[in-house]
């Protein structure tokens, strides 16, 4: 699949924001969050910012963004729909929780529970992305049960190394939360590792020979002539194609900066406990490091897509 920067910014913004309010509803609940006003509007801010940011990015990738809002009316059926309503649903309670947190500096029971339904709705909302490409069975490295908990676990990776450097910056510390950032990545690594692993020795799946009723066991069939002379939509957004080789060299990028490195830097920031300038920087590189590595990861989650259209343009095996 094309690999469009707008989806790629959607996936990665709206899963910082969308994470960064679960944890932050999760642990307001909790009480391990501090009724700090200045760390309240440095992370809500954040956190709601790059969540419009995201979903504002994937109404560019529409032929008629003007339309998207007639997306909300098919939630019965469509994921896209179920994603659009649970993230409007998610804002009002995200509100009121900053609001008690970030203005009145009160994490009371109303504040607390509100935030505890945005992390609720925030989770269903992630859910519902994951599913929009997990549901379409056309796309076999996307039809795979270990999608969505990717998008979920990518989410609140991204989300505590964020909510992490928020609390290092305004000069708090908690070992939960620092802790936290190393136990996602981890869990993160191993989840993308498996569907690497799982997207490169599948076996069976459609074939040129399954897709046209040609052949046999044993027999290939061959494209004898394009269906027409020059490229078009599908084979534009749907035949892209990323040579092996550079797809792993990506792959190593994205372990390195996405996973490896924050891991390294969370781990050394065990040690640290304060709030020096050592701990601070550490902890903005891990978070810096882990946003590049996960856009490159979602690059990647799209251009190793094969539609199963492309069985008619010349591919063997999707």
């Amino acid at each position: 699949m094309h690999p469009a920067y707008s989806v790629i910014f959607f996936t990665v913004s709206s899963g910082i924001g969308f994470g960064l309010i679960m944890l932050a509803g999760v642990f307001a609940g909790l009480g391990r969050l501090p009724a700090d006003q200045p760390l309240a509007l440095m992370v809500m801010s954040f956190a709601l910012a790059t969540a419009v940011a995201g979903l504002m990015s994937s109404a560019l990738h529409l032929g008629h963004p003007e339309r998207a809002w007639r997306a909300f009316s098919q939630w019965r059926t469509s994921w896209l729909s179920r994603e659009g309503v649970a993230a409007v649903l998610t804002f009002p309670p995200a509100l009121f929780f900053a609001f008690g947190w970030g203005v009145m500096g009160d994490l009371s029971s109303p504040y607390a529970c509100a935030g505890g339904i945005a992390a609720v709705l925030a989770l269903i909302t992630v859910l519902c992305t994951g599913m929009i490409y997990q549901s379409l069975a056309a796309i076999r490295a996307w039809a795979n049960p270990l999608v969505t908990p990717g998008y979920i676990i990518m989410a609140l990776a991204t989300g505590s190394l964020w909510l992490a450097a928020a609390m290092r910056m305004t000069g708090h510390y908690d070992p939960a939360i620092a802790h936290l950032p190393f136990a996602t990545v981890l869990a993160a690594w191993i989840i993308k590792g498996l569907y690497w692993w799982r997207i490169d020795h599948h076996k069976g799946g459609p074939t040129a020979q399954s897709a046209t009723g040609l052949g046999g066991e044993g027999t290939s069939v061959k494209l004898l002539e394009a269906p027409h002379t020059q490229e078009n939509f599908v084979m534009r957004e749907m035949g892209y194609h990323v040579a092996r080789r550079h797809a792993v060299r990506l792959r190593r990028f994205a372990q390195a900066f996405g996973f490896a490195l924050p891991l390294v830097l969370t781990e050394s920031l065990l040690v640290l406990p304060g709030n020096g300038g050592i701990a601070l920087t550490a902890t903005l590189i891990a978070a810096l490091s882990g946003t590049i590595g996960i856009s490159v990861e979602r690059w990647l989650f799209f251009a190793e897509a094969r539609h199963a259209v492309t069985l008619y343009y010349g591919a063997q095996r999707v």
